[in-house]
This record gives structure tokens, sequence and C-alpha cells, in this order.
């Protein structure tokens, strides 16, 4: 899944979802489909997991 302008809205979401600790993020579908109705459960996860897996490259400085 490559990133795209419009994908990064979702990526915005889940950084202010992770930052609320609203949730533990791999609980973080059903917030993100609350939040974009229009994904399907399948979207969804394949996002999340995107935001997993690039967490740490996007957030450098957060992590350090």
């Amino acid at each position: 899944m490559k990133e795209k302008p419009d994908f990064v809205k979702y990526l915005i979401y889940l950084d202010a979802l992770r930052e609320s600790g609203a949730t533990n993020m791999f609980g973080a579908i059903p917030y993100l489909q609350d939040e974009f109705p229009d994904l399907s459960e399948k979207e969804a996860r394949d996002i999340l997991w995107y935001w997993m897996d690039t967490f740490g490259k996007r957030n450098k400085e957060v992590i350090q």
C-alpha cells in the first residue's frame, strides 16, 4: 500500500488516536471505521497495518 495524499488523513487520525490513549492500537479498526464509515473492515485493517509498519520511520524524532 503506497502513501497517497488522501491516505495521509488516516495516518494523522491514527497518530492522534494513539496519543489519546483511547485504545490499544491493535483495537483501532472499529475506531477507524467509525471516523471513516466508507472504509471496509479489510481497508481499515490494511491502513492500520501500514500505519504500524511505518510508524517508526514517520516518527523518528518522537521515538528518540
